[in-house]
């Protein structure tokens, strides 16, 4: 079967379904193409920290009723060194920036949602995704579905399908470049049924390595701590997840936290990766496809928020003013910007986490950091300002 649309998007994570709305907003036509099932796509656990301009994005796109009622917005962020607790007060350094806590599951729904209700078209259970044509005037996408043979001509071909998607490795090798920091631990995190320990987010540095005590609700807790990569979650249980987590978060947080039943454990491993360029030809690159960043600070979804953010206006300008000075300009845009996150994500977890190979150099090092950070409010609104989000201007 053979199909047309101007823009053809690969994957319906969070960039590709963000992008879809904001193209249907301009009146640009675009089909989604996923190789899993809705349910699975909604219901990996992810993220749950928004930074204002994911925020402001939803709104736009008519997407934020239910955000607007349940999302938990913080003015501020906690660090906690050996159990000694400082704030870093978000809102006054930045003029009243906030994030919001909101689930990534929570944004799918949203978006999935609203693309039945608006018509946005998207392919489930697409096999054999495979692209070609992207270095001339006739890009084209092609899949199997229910043993059916599919073929869709487009305009533009937007790889939105992750770090193991089939987009990246559709440029050629000798223009690809890839910049990769795997980290020699893991986050094994807990999902339990709840109230938080802390209205904020808490970020712990402790000998025995990194905690986070986070939330998605009122009644509902994720907390993380970090671990080995060889680690086996079946080793884990409940007890001893909750005992470990109390003792790094300290005395003090610890007499806050409510145990319960985690009825979801799994370990992540972290990494920071990067894909230049993220245009070739007819084809661009957005959100995972193109770059990792390490949980820490909670930068993936906005970060692909912010890729399709810029490509959505330049495709917009494109198709209405016939000018190609956006989408010639996304790929060194959009890496600026990724840049900024990827360093922002590294720094904090090298002053958040405890390295194997950390002596008592480093240590100090560390120390000092952390103390420099807690007195100094140039150093405090350097946070701030990255963990709210850096405007798109700042690309």
């Amino acid at each position: 079967m053979r199909h047309r649309t101007q823009v053809a998007i690969i994957g319906a994570g969070p960039a590709g379904m963000f992008l879809a709305h904001m193209l249907r907003a301009d009146g640009i036509d675009a089909l989604v193409i996923e190789r899993r099932d809705r349910a699975y796509v909604e219901g990996r656990v992810r993220a749950g920290v928004l930074e204002q301009g994911t925020v402001a994005l939803m709104r736009r796109l008519g997407l934020s009723d239910r955000l607007e009622r349940e999302g938990l917005v913080h003015g501020g962020t906690n660090l906690s060194v050996d159990g000694d607790v400082f704030r870093i007060d978000m809102a006054a350094l930045t003029d009243g920036a906030t994030v919001t806590v909101y689930g990534q599951q929570e944004v799918m729904r949203d978006l999935f949602g609203a693309a039945e209700a608006r018509g946005v078209p998207i392919v489930w259970d697409a096999e054999d995704v495979a692209l070609d044509g992207l270095d001339g005037d006739h890009p084209g996408v092609t899949w199997r579905r229910e043993g059916v043979a599919h073929r869709l001509d487009c305009d533009f071909v937007v790889g939105c399908d992750g770090y193991h998607g089939v987009s990246r490795g559709a440029i050629p090798a000798d223009v690809l470049r890839t910049f990769e920091r795997v980290y020699p631990f893991g986050w094994l995190g807990g999902l339990a049924d709840v109230p938080p320990a802390c209205h904020e987010l808490i970020y712990a540095n402790h000998e025995r390595g990194f905690a986070l005590a986070s939330m998605r609700s009122p009644t509902r807790s994720r907390y993380y701590i970090q671990c080995a990569l060889d680690e086996d979650v079946a080793d884990w249980s409940d007890d001893r997840f909750w005992d470990e987590l109390c003792l790094r978060l300290g005395r003090d947080t610890a007499a806050t936290v409510t145990r319960g039943t985690l009825f979801e454990k799994s370990i992540a491993p972290l990494r920071s990766f990067v894909a230049e360029p993220m245009r070739w030809g007819r084809l661009f690159l957005a959100g995972d496809a193109a770059h990792i960043v390490p949980p820490t600070g909670a930068k993936g979804m906005n970060l692909a928020v912010s890729d399709v953010t810029m490509l959505g206006a330049a495709l917009a300008e494109h198709y209405r003013d016939h000018s190609d000075a956006g989408i010639d300009h996304y790929s060194a845009r959009a890496l600026a910007r990724a840049w900024k996150a990827e360093r922002f994500s590294w720094w904090f977890t090298s002053i958040t986490h405890r390295f194997p190979t950390m002596d008592a150099f480093d240590r100090r090092i560390q120390v000092a950091e952390l103390d420099y950070l807690r007195g100094s409010t140039a150093a405090q609104r350097a946070l701030a300002e990255n963990y709210v989000g850096l405007p798109l201007e700042a690309a």
